[in-house]
């Protein structure tokens, strides 16, 4: 028996290895670390594992955590929920007081991913419906649900401001996501800054971009989350008439505000006080004009792992802290996502979260651990949920080139991680696998590291 355990032992160390070798024998892979598990779910054995208990930086697949941890914690049918409130009467068509819009943290808002971009419109209706013609206060944006910290602090400046790395506050909008339009001349020049969307009348930008002959852009957003001022950087392309850059929406609370203000004066509603916005609880008296709920959870996380949306997963992964405390904040996340997978029996010694997208590269997790989540999942009253918020290799999302062309394009449902140096994968293979490959610290062509992912699964299960 010891002497077939050991030759069973070899045999798998021997696989292993020469299933990965390529990774190392390859210009652009000699300091790249890998980590990856393959496991049979029939059967719970590991048909092949190396580093597996070691951490890496997984990118985007920290989404798999977030969106596990919240169908189990919140459930398939949950709803944000915003609120449409005000304190004071209402007599002969005045409200003599506050108008509040009190966000719940939706981040489907007004969301061209999910939403209805006119939806303060609909609100502006229901507001004149419930008789005000006039109001003596302000309009304010309640964001005391979350806390003032707007981004993490583990996030890199070079992303902060960006469309994909915004400020996240309990009230969102529009994406949190504001599009620049540029006209570009010759080389060397500066391009001219058209118009921007939407359109934000105290926002100050620097513009310290330059023209260059490239086929796209490398500008970027630099900026503070309560600021009004945004210094862009980097380059866009030569004589372009109309080119589209995105940022993040500049100081969204008190922009959200305005936004609401603008469209109750645009109906006719006066209002005798500029906006306001209430950052921290405070108790006052109000009462409910309408309350508004976000699309299921279900279809939340599908528009988190299908299109790996950074700004859904934060304002997600943010509300799980409200299980803990009564104003929400991500190092309390932290907290809440660790205790749950601890006590549910997974190893969380190799899981170094630091928030829910995956944006910060100091996220430290082994493949171990994704493996194990994905095994936990498939148990779960809330796999299907899940299992269709993954995108299909070769077929949808951000895997949609992925394995195309093998024979698992069609066959596996995943969440894929990339940014500088990282390139990573994790989910089900066939219904009959759960996997997990990380790569760190390669500077080959990421095309090539893909490659040899790719070579790697199809060669797993055989």
């Amino acid at each position: 028996m010891k002497k077939f355990f050991f030759t069973t032992l070899l045999f798998s160390f021997i696989v292993s290895n020469i299933v990965a070798q390529p990774f190392f024998n390859k210009k652009g892979m000699e300091s790249a670390s890998i980590a990856y598990v393959v496991k049979n779910l029939k059967t719970g054995n590991i048909v092949h594992q190396q580093n597996n208990l070691l951490s890496f930086t997984p990118a985007s697949v920290t989404k798999l955590i977030t969106t596990a941890t919240a169908l189990e914690i919140l459930g398939k049918d949950f709803t944000f929920k915003t609120y449409i409130e005000y304190d004071g009467v209402i007599e002969n068509g005045t409200l003599k007081g506050n108008l509040y819009i009190r966000g719940g943290g939706d981040p489907t808002l007004g969301s061209y991913k999910m939403g209805d971009p006119r939806f303060m419109q609909s609100w502006a209706k229901i507001i004149k419906s419930a008789g005000i013609n006039a109001i003596t206060g302000a309009i304010v944006a309640d964001v005391s649900l979350y806390d003032q910290e707007g981004v993490s602090p583990k996030w890199l400046w070079e992303d902060i401001a960006n469309y994909y790395a915004p400020s996240i506050f309990a009230l969102s909008i529009y994406d949190n996501t504001c599009r620049v339009m540029l006209r570009s001349g010759a080389e060397g020049s500066a391009p001219e800054v058209i118009s921007h969307k939407p359109f934000i009348e105290d926002m100050i930008l620097h513009n310290h971009l330059v023209v260059k002959n490239i086929k796209s852009d490398s500008a970027y957003f630099y900026g503070s989350p309560l600021s009004n001022e945004r210094y862009l950087f980097g380059a866009v392309p030569i004589n372009k008439k109309e080119f589209i850059i995105k940022g993040d929406i500049p100081n969204l609370p008190m922009f959200f505000a305005k936004e609401m203000d603008k469209n109750l004066r645009n109906i006719g509603i006066k209002i005798a006080q500029q906006p306001k916005v209430l950052f921290k609880k405070e108790n006052t008296n109000r009462k409910v004009i309408h309350c508004q709920h976000s699309p299921k959870l279900s279809r939340i996380i599908q528009e988190i792992n299908v299109k790996s949306n950074n700004v859904y997963a934060e304002h997600l992964f943010k509300y799980l802290s409200l299980q803990k405390n009564n104003v929400a904040h991500s190092a309390v996340s932290i907290g809440v996502v660790k205790s749950f997978w601890k006590q549910k029996g997974l190893n969380t010694e190799s899981l170094f979260l630091q928030d829910g997208s995956g944006l910060s590269p100091k996220n430290k997790i082994s493949a171990q651990f994704f493996v194990d989540l994905l095994c936990y999942m498939r148990r779960s009253e809330n796999f299907e949920a899940f299992y269709n918020s993954l995108p299909v290799a070769g077929e949808s999302g951000t895997i949609r080139q992925f394995l195309s062309g093998t024979a698992l394009s069609g066959n596996v449902k995943a969440k894929s991680g990339s940014f500088d140096m990282v390139q990573c994968y994790a989910g089900y293979m066939s219904d009959s696998y759960a996997f997990a490959v990380l790569t760190n610290n390669f500077y080959c062509p990421r095309r090539e590291i893909v490659r040899e992912i790719e070579r790697l699964l199809t060669q797993s299960i055989r």
